[in-house]
């Protein structure tokens, strides 16, 4: 049985500095009938664990954790029985909305979850956050970005725990580098492919 993608609208806020927005986050579902992983978990727990639809969850992996990718993890972990995976230099953020526990686990750069068949290979690439990390799905020539590349450019860098020259690297270094055709799953808006965003990149300077 072949992996499936499944995507996931949720709505809610981001709040960081002193700020707060109105954002539309995606969660990704891959896995087959039986089991699969979440990738993020905003803003609205019973749809993610609607979603589920009574399958085993291997894992709840956080691409980062600012509010608007992890505001839900914590109910989806418990209602489905899943542990939560946050790069650990994250975890500044990670207390922020969680102050009184921690992730279950830790994931690493190079770290493989098996899933219906099918391997994820986490890609930590700072910039946007300290801990934020990318899970390429090699088998179904996708990778998902969290905010760490959208259609369009990098992610957001104004904030805290955020830097420019930073996510610039990680983007050419650990993403660019992926076959032309890869499709790239982000945390919010559209897809596009890695060859997309080597031209858009190729326009930016440092």
């Amino acid at each position: 049985m072949a992996v499936t993608i499944e995507n996931l609208v949720t709505s809610g806020t981001f709040s960081l500095d002193g700020g707060t927005w109105e954002v539309d986050n995606n969660v990704w579902i891959v896995g087959n009938d039986e089991e699969c992983v979440i990738i993020d978990s905003p803003h609205d727990a019973a749809a993610i664990i609607h979603q589920v639809r009574g399958r085993k969850v291997l894992a709840i992996l956080l691409t980062h954790a600012h509010n608007d990718h992890i505001g839900a993890a914590r109910q989806v972990a418990q209602a489905v029985g899943a542990a939560i995976y946050l790069n650990s230099e994250d975890l500044i953020l990670w207390d922020q909305v969680y102050p009184d526990i921690q992730p279950d686990r830790q994931h690493v750069d190079g770290d493989l979850f098996e899933v219906g068949g099918a391997t994820l290979r986490a890609i930590h690439t700072p910039g946007h956050s300290p801990g934020s990390t990318c899970f390429y799905l090699e088998s179904e020539k996708t990778v998902f970005t969290g905010d760490t590349l959208f259609h369009g450019g990098p992610g957001a860098t104004g904030r805290s725990y955020s830097d420019y020259p930073t996510i610039l690297a990680s983007i050419r270094e650990r993403l660019l580098t992926l076959p032309a055709d890869t499709v790239v799953r982000t945390g919010h808006g559209d897809n596009t492919t890695i060859a997309a965003e080597r031209e858009t990149l190729a326009k930016i300077s440092q």
